[in-house]
């Protein structure tokens, strides 16, 4: 067997139990809940990890394609042709692949210690939620909360929509009632009630609370301490959830102390 076909046959193939493992953690939520772990795409996003200080198991990688070296020191595992394309759920994959473990993180300690919390409250649309988790630490929030029913926070797409966010902003999940029990203002947004989102004072801890896409927040849950609006001056009833928490993580940050 020349070098060639023993680099070859070292490949892992699709029926490999390692990549079986990979696309379990990239398609189901309880795998990656049951393992506390999740798989990243692409240099840019490992990289990402590795300065935030995410372990990472191992990474996997097509023909041609590199690993991440900078800072990780971890096993590499070579993919056969064809296998990466099988795997990844991206129309033009990137080739590698990363097993990553979650980090620990309690709750009500990360609420405790913050003064600028952004809630994704049900949100239903990966990419609305990986939006609000990437303005939120672009913004300088301590923490991002996400509720029951909203969008798991480790699902790929939700992933690459925080662009790396999701590995610099702790992720916690909590209820409306634990975020005001940790001494939190519960602001809950809306686009028709409430004080315009320029005249309101964002002092002291605040959480900012982003809706249900369809539903928005719950207008009698009792956790919440006030409502803001951004005005509107088109023809839009709404903006979309994602960017219009944008708007408001700007306005908290632009309104507090450095």
């Amino acid at each position: 067997m020349t070098a060639h076909e023993r680099q070859a046959s070292d490949r892992l193939s699709f029926t490999n139990p390692r990549v079986q493992r990979l696309r379990r953690l990239l398609g189901r939520r309880s795998s990656r809940s049951e393992e506390g772990a999740l798989v990243i795409e692409g240099p840019v996003m490992v990289a990402e990890a590795i300065a935030a200080g995410w372990a990472v198991e191992a990474q996997f990688t097509a023909p041609g394609v590199e690993p991440v070296t900078t800072g990780a020191a971890t096993p590499v595992a070579r993919l056969a042709p064809g296998v990466a394309e099988r795997v990844s759920d991206l129309e033009s994959p990137t080739g590698l692949f990363a097993v990553v473990a979650r980090p620990s993180r309690d709750a009500a300690a990360t609420l405790a210690a913050a003064s600028f919390v952004v809630v994704a409250d049900r949100i239903a649309e990966p990419g609305n939620l990986g939006t609000i988790i990437r303005s939120a630490e672009a913004a300088g929030a301590d923490a991002v909360v996400v509720t029951p029913g909203t969008v798991d926070e480790t699902n790929p797409k939700v992933v690459r929509a925080s662009a790396g966010a999701l590995f610099h902003v702790p992720v916690v999940p909590a209820g409306l009632a634990d975020v005001a029990a940790a001494g939190l203002r519960v602001i809950a947004t809306s686009s028709h009630r409430g004080v315009a989102h320029t005249a309101f004072d964002w002092s002291g801890r605040v959480a900012v609370v982003a809706g249900n896409e369809a539903a928005g927040v719950d207008p009698a849950e009792p956790a919440i301490t006030d409502w803001v609006r951004i005005e509107h001056h088109g023809r839009a009833e709404s903006l979309n959830v994602a960017m219009a928490t944008t708007v408001l993580c700007f306005e908290v940050a632009r309104d507090r102390p450095d």
